[in-house]
């Protein structure tokens, strides 16, 4: 049991070892690890608070598998990945995947343990900078001005990480209005040299608490930090990050009239488009695959997690590796669903399927990969977390599903969609027989947009309970299998659009293994947690 305990503590811990010192290139990713501070100096002047700062976003980028080499846990692509896995939108090909894509988890799984370890070491890496830098302040070392805003950005990324674990492991807000059973909400840092302390052992929530408080470290971030940054300017938190990813937020608490209000503050309340935000100065790139091929340099990118050549998830973790094709050097794990590809609302000459989608030329195995990661050889791709295309369909479906066909959803929509279909293809209010329709096809283009970003099992966990939208059943989607695919590339076919039969059945939304298995290790530590049922 001691052994337990202090593995498990270990996840908590900011052991400054991983505090990483500023490059020539100034990326906090390009970093070589030291370990000449100690958790005593680290707070003793502003060179070192900083260091402490980028150490923070290393640990959201790379993370540890099993504690060792990183995999990019939590946010530099495992997040991705699993979303995507958790969905149907895309396939998996081989073993890698195959836990999470079929869900026959357990306790002990190395990817659930990994998320769970990795977004709680970041957590407690933020609340070790919050207590740093207020005593710094206090000490006369960094000004409050200063400290504040470096608190406000760990509590937004203390904010993006507990909602990660709230939505694998724990039934969703729509779900009783949040009553169920949520995660623990750490906001106390815990050092190596504690004991194990009442922060370590703080129970399980409900998951209308988790939201309360993930809402309550968001608002902070959003009045304490710069509206635009002048250096990693979208790989640190910005005030216009906050309120984006509360309209995500809300949007999972199907708080419509809080989506609008937030969007408001990013430029979504004008009449029509284009739409561009005076917070932050966001605008969607001309062409769909603007945020991918300049991914560090971009109008649409609100925040992202920095990758580089020196720090990624490596070949058994990076995004181009995982989703790229073998034969421009990716590894072909993990293709693009037929079913979407030929899916009726994704419209011939779409430019999402030439720019963003690339057909492995391997014979025998001439599958479609997803193509916004493209850089096999130095998986220096950043991962987006989120987009100012999220925020205009955010706002979108809020207005849809508030006021039947309105013409502010419709326009919202059309701003993301129209830079991609055809002229003849682009909606009009005429286009949509009711209100549901109009939600449907909001729905729908996120599927096509954000396909590879991991949105997919936050959108089906959220639309659960919503019978016009679910999965069937609310649950766990069917899955299509490798060998239902055809080796020429056929099941791909925008002409004939055929179908492809799931050979994994979907999971009803009672069933245990929707909500992910508290780890083993968290409840051999945890007296005061409870394991989800039916583990």
């Amino acid at each position: 049991m001691k052994n337990f305990k202090i593995k498990n503590k270990f996840t908590y811990v900011a052991l400054l070892s991983i505090i990483l010192s500023v490059s020539s290139c100034e990326k906090y990713t390009e970093l070589n690890p030291i370990n000449s501070l100690s958790e005593a100096t680290a707070f003793d002047t502003p060179a070192n608070i900083e260091l402490v700062a980028a150490g923070v976003y290393s640990t959201a980028a790379v993370g540890t598998y099993n504690g060792s080499t990183g995999r990019g846990y939590p946010f530099g692509a495992a997040a991705i990945e699993q979303g995507e896995m958790r969905g149907e939108d895309m396939v998996n090909l081989a073993t890698f995947y195959q836990i999470t894509y079929e869900s026959t988890y357990t306790a002990t799984t190395a990817n659930n343990i990994n998320l769970w370890s990795n977004l709680y070491a970041l957590i407690n890496q933020c609340n070790i900078l919050i207590a740093g830098v207020e005593s710094a302040a206090a000490k006369g070392t960094i000004t409050s001005a200063v400290s504040t805003q470096y608190a406000a950005e760990a509590r937004f990324l203390r904010a993006l990480a507990h909602h990660e674990l709230v939505i694998n492991f724990a039934r969703p807000y729509v779900d009783g209005n949040g009553s169920n059973v949520g995660i623990p909400y750490r906001t106390v840092a815990v050092n190596s040299t504690d004991a194990v302390t009442s922060e370590v052992l703080v129970p399980r929530g409900t998951v209308a608490e988790d939201y309360t408080k993930i809402l309550a470290d968001l608002d902070y971030a959003e009045t304490n930090l710069p509206a635009t940054r002048s250096t990693y300017a979208i790989t640190r938190a910005t005030k216009g990050a906050a309120i984006a990813l509360k309209t995500r937020i809300k949007l999972h608490m199907n708080d419509f009239a809080g989506v609008i209000a937030e969007g408001a503050k990013l430029g979504t309340s004008a009449a029509a488009g284009p739409y561009t935000s005076a917070v932050g100065n966001y605008a969607l790139t001309t062409a769909a695959d603007g945020p991918f091929t300049s991914f560090a340099n971009n109008t649409e990118s609100i925040f992202s997690i920095e990758n580089s050549a020196a720090a990624n998830g490596g070949t058994n973790g990076a995004l181009p590796n995982m989703f790229g094709p073998a034969s421009l050097g990716g590894r072909g794990l993990v293709a693009t669903n037929p079913n979407l590809y030929n899916a009726s609302f994704w419209v011939t000459g779409d430019t999402r399927r030439t720019l963003l989608q690339v057909q492995q030329t391997t014979t025998g195995a001439k599958y479609f990969f997803n193509y916004k990661y493209r850089d096999y050889t130095n998986k220096t791709d950043y991962a987006p977390i989120i987009r100012y295309a999220e925020v205009l369909l955010n706002v979108a479906e809020a207005y849809s599903r508030t006021t039947a066909l309105d013409t502010r959803a419709l326009n919202l929509l059309n701003a993301v969609r129209n830079r991609a279909v055809p002229v003849a293809s682009q909606y009009v209010i005429a286009s949509f027989a009711s209100q549901t329709a109009l939600t449907q096809a909001i729905l729908n283009e996120r599927r096509i947009e954000f396909a590879g970003e991991g949105r997919r099992w936050p959108d089906i966990t959220r639309l659960s309970k919503e019978a016009n939208f679910q999965v069937a059943g609310g649950g766990i989607p069917a899955k299509i299998l490798v060998t239902a695919l055809s080796g020429t590339g056929s099941n791909w076919d925008v002409t004939l659009r055929p179908t492809t039969a799931a050979g994994k059945a979907a999971i009803a939304y009672s069933d245990y293994r929707y909500v992910w298995p508290i780890p083993t290790d968290e409840l051999n530590a945890n007296p005061n947690i409870s394991q989800n049922p039916g583990y």
